[in-house]
């Protein structure tokens, strides 16, 4: 077994791993960027050094500075977590290149799987089902066209080669679309992965995403610890899982399938360690998806309902150990869920949220667990995804833990950010949920996000003079109703009028005398950035006619792209933004002057 391992990553995760060292006895090795000097990971390591500042590309990105910190600290190993260079072939190539073990599968097994054309050229060979579509790369808008119109048809999914994560996922639901979609998929895997293939598969209205995690050691035992449902998803990326799946939706039956892919699959790259093969489920059919060769972020509701410790196994099956635990002692008990605690903004379309931390508090009690890498006093950098902690709960069935978790939510405080606790206590409580339904209509309803934007009152002071009165309302959202309360001020006289699908309006806190500021420069002209981060696209120009809804540039915030359309329509003049520079929220985007 190793005596020191070096910790490639940051945030929750590395404290995570760091923990798992601590508890096997293997002495750690922290990294931080300039930016994450106060940070909470480098304190949860035996030692911690610096990789220097600027972007990601020139620290936790950088290869050759990893690698320099092993030799320095003496580190047998390096663990990479998720994201990074957890996928990354030529990093685990060039840790075996230096006598370095990469705790994570062979380089050959991350490249095979990396490439999601290559990955299902293999899984179509070894037998597995694959969702139909191309199995090479589509090198033209013209080519997409001609496969989509005549071989797959529409709606289709483009698809960055060396994507995941929900980066470089496009869905041209029409032919109009399919430009846009072809060139925001191959920009996102040029920008995340330094890949802009694509290939295009059949888009699947509503399936429900149903992976299988795997263990594998290097003596050739490879097994499966059943399956997560991870369907509640925004963007093409996961907010909730579960594990194991409803039982009316993955019987003892289903699972075995699923489990046998899983299996089939690790077994056809020669794969070590843990891995999940992500896959479809629609109308009694699943599909592989793609392999994420590495630990995953929603692992811990696994080990919830195994008892089988992931990061660890992952570390022994790196050092030479067998598996300790075979198929037949894997067996599923009651349920978990895990609801990733991001900084964003549900109300605004998730718009990432960045910010500092004010006084912060987990919850706690029988079968809650918190993943989380901040701390009272932190900041989640726009620099980084938005991922603040992951609040997972157990307990003994769906139900009993979708309760626990709803109190769960109730007891976590986080002061100055927003983040998407209004959104999970609101969606956990809708009988789509309770029916075990993919929510993905809740998800794409602006007008239901939009009731998520109370806030609870500020503490009573001498400038406060707004009375607060609680308030319950029935919203009717794409024919379903859900009970809203909320805490704000009284209702204008006259009572509430109705807007947003028969709510009331949204109900929010007067602002203070001292926060009230004036209407800016440009008046209704003006449109404002949302949000923090840099200027990614700029589509448009000034002096340039727009309709309103146009789409006028791309703001890259928290690894997520943030399209930005005009609020009304006319004539641009006035634009101050250019690519590649950073905006602050509340920033002007441009002025658009109508044509009256």
């Amino acid at each position: 077994m190793f005596s020191k391992v070096l910790i490639a990553n940051r945030g929750e995760i590395a404290i995570r791993i760091a923990r798992a060292l601590q508890e096997m006895g293997i002495a750690s090795v922290a990294v931080y960027s300039e930016l994450d000097r106060d940070a909470l990971h480098p304190t949860c390591a035996q030692e911690a050094y610096n990789l220097g500042e600027g972007p990601a590309a020139e620290n936790y990105l950088n290869i050759e500075k990893i690698l320099d910190v092993a030799r320095r600290s003496g580190a047998q190993a390096i663990h990479p977590g998720y994201g990074f260079l957890a996928e990354n072939a030529p990093f685990a190539q060039a840790c075996g290149d230096a006598g370095i073990v990469f705790i994570g599968p062979p380089a050959s097994a991350i490249e095979a799987m990396g490439s999601k054309t290559r990955a299902r050229e293999l899984m179509k060979a070894a037998g597995v089902p694959i969702v139909p579509g191309t199995t090479e790369p589509v090198e033209s808008v013209e080519d997409a066209m001609t496969i989509a119109t005549e071989q797959i048809g529409f709606p289709v999914a483009v698809k960055a080669a060396g994507g995941g994560g929900g980066k470089g996922f496009r869905v041209a639901l029409t032919a109009d679309e399919l430009q846009s979609a072809f060139e925001g998929a191959s920009r996102e895997g040029e920008k995340f992965f330094s890949d802009p293939t694509v290939y295009l598969e059949r888009y699947l209205p509503d399936p429900r995403h149903v992976e299988v995690q795997v263990l594998a050691d290097r003596h050739g035992n490879v097994i499966h610890l059943g399956e997560r449902d991870c369907s509640i998803q925004r963007r093409h990326q996961k907010v909730i899982e579960e594990s194991p799946a409803p039982e009316w939706i993955v019987d003892e039956t289903l699972r075995a399938k699923i489990g046998k892919i899983g299996v089939e699959a690790a077994r056809a790259v020669n794969y070590v360690g843990a891995g999940t093969i992500e896959g479809l489920l629609q109308d009694g059919e699943y599909f592989f998806l793609e392999m994420n060769t590495r630990v995953q972020v929603e692992h811990c509701v696994t080990e919830m309902t195994t008892g089988i410790d992931i990061v660890k196994e992952g570390i022994k099956a790196a050092a030479g150990e067998q598996l300790s635990v075979s198929q037949a002692d894997i067996h599923l008990r009651g349920h978990a869920i895990e609801c990733r605690i991001n900084a964003e903004d549900a109300s605004k379309n998730f718009a990432p949220a960045p910010g500092k931390i004010g006084a912060y508090s987990e919850p706690k009690g029988p079968g809650v667990r918190v993943d989380s890498g901040v701390s009272a006093g932190g900041e989640v950098s726009p620099m980084y995804d938005p991922m603040v902690a992951k609040l997972i709960v157990w307990d003994s069935d769906r139900e009993a833990a979708t309760k626990r978790m709803l109190r769960a939510l109730e007891e976590y405080e986080i002061e100055g950010l927003k983040t998407l606790i209004p959104f999970h206590k609101a969606l956990l409580a809708t009988d789509q949920w309770a029916k075990g339904e993919t929510c993905r209509d809740l998800l794409e309803d602006k007008a239901w996000l939009k009731t998520l934007a109370f806030e609870k009152p500020p503490a009573k002071d001498e400038e406060d003079e707004t009375p607060t009165v609680e308030q319950s309302y029935t919203v009717e959202v794409s024919g379903r109703r859900f009970d809203v309360r909320v805490v704000g001020p009284p209702p204008p006289a006259g009572g509430a009028s109705a807007s947003l699908n028969g709510s009331s309006p949204a109900a929010s806190r007067a602002p203070k005398r001292s926060e009230r500021k004036p209407q800016s420069a440009g008046g209704p002209d003006t449109l404002e950035s949302p949000l923090q981060g840099n200027m990614w696209k700029v589509l448009v120009k000034q002096g340039d006619a727009v309709t309103e809804g146009q789409l006028l540039c791309i703001i890259e915030a928290m690894k997520m792209e943030n399209e930005i359309t005009a609020h009304k329509a006319g004539t641009i003049v006035e634009l101050p933004i250019s690519e590649g520079a950073p905006i602050a929220a509340g920033a002007p985007i441009a002025t658009i002057k109508s044509a009256d």
